[in-house]
């Protein structure tokens, strides 16, 4: 699997002023999660994104800007998923071989299928996408948006045609685009914008579930316990491929969620999310799931797993 590192232009005066800026107005991570969400841990997932200075419990001012190596890993080709990573937009592209869909796994399924002993080849790799979250305020100070694309590519020093510069490119775009009927969208390029996007429709009392596997092999797992309905209201959050943590989030009306425990061939356990989608009828009928399902929009709901790294938030 192929990685690219990103190098940001990162002149020591240009850091020295973002510290300064915006140290003074800064909060812990872990201080603004427990203001907005007083009831809610913090996921292991969101925490595998917050850098150390800043996790946990870290006093005083955060001096924390995102401008490292690491903090702008990104692997371009998410290897192995078997799932499109965004909105319903991203199934359309999978549908039309621009995002690849890994054969033989079963990517839509049935809300009737989720029951004890129902057998499905799946595949959970956990992503390789490390970028993690920049403080609200410095976020905030970077351009994102398709017309300000040149100047997001100097900021990183990437040439307009490499394969990184497209794939910026393609993150902004998808976030720039309209939502489909009955969805609100919100791209949260900072831990706090997530949370804020995630509380102004669930409300500061919600639980966040993401999908944990043992081991990343695919294989036939079994629904090995009673599936669990934990919401009939959700946001989504998707991370997405870019040089600093983004997530693509979205609530989506008309669906449900649950989770359902696995157990591999191999005695792997997971524990995965999914979401079923009642109402499909204004969906494009060239989605990849009506074709996998050979179904029609509206007909009957529509049902996935969410990948690794992803979020479900559901009131509580």
């Amino acid at each position: 699997m192929e990685h690219f590192r990103f190098i940001f232009l990162s002149s020591f005066l240009y850091v020295i002023l973002l510290v300064g800026v915006f140290a003074s107005e800064d909060v812990s991570w872990e201080t603004y999660w427990q203001s907005a969400l007083p009831k809610t841990p913090i996921p292991q997932a969101v925490q595998e994104l917050l850098h150390p200075e800043n996790w946990p419990g870290t006093e005083g001012k955060s001096t924390y800007t995102g401008i490292s190596k690491d903090a702008l890993n990104i692997n371009t080709i998410q290897s192995g998923s078997a799932f499109p990573t965004a909105g319903p937009e991203s199934y359309a592209k999978a549908a039309t071989g621009k995002i690849p869909v890994e054969q033989d796994v079963t990517t839509f399924f049935f809300e009737k299928d989720l029951h004890l002993g129902k057998k499905m080849t799946l595949h959970f790799p956990k992503t390789t996408n490390n970028a993690k979250f920049l403080p609200r305020l410095v976020a905030r100070a970077q351009p994102f948006s398709s017309s300000k694309l040149s100047e997001i590519l100097n900021r990183f020093s990437l040439k307009p045609e490499s394969a990184e510069a497209e794939i910026v490119k393609q993150t902004i775009e998808e976030c720039e685009e309209p939502s489909i009927e009955g969805e609100d969208k919100y791209c949260a390029t900072s831990l706090e914008s997530l949370v804020d996007f995630s509380v102004s429709k669930l409300g500061k009392y919600a639980e966040v579930f993401s999908t944990k596997v043992d081991v990343e092999n695919k294989q036939e797992y079994r629904i090995a316990r009673r599936v669990e309905k934990i919401g009939e209201r959700s946001v989504v959050c998707h991370k997405q491929k870019y040089v600093y943590a983004v997530f693509y989030c979205h609530e989506i009306r008309s669906t449900r969620a649950y989770k359902v425990s696995l157990v591999g061939a191999d005695g792997t356990k997971a524990e995965a999310v999914a979401v079923c989608h009642s109402d499909t009828r204004k969906w494009n009928i060239k989605l990849l799931a009506f074709q996998l399902l050979k179904i029609k929009p509206g007909t009957v709901p529509v049902c996935h797993f969410l990948p690794s790294g992803n979020l479900l938030w559901v009131p509580n």
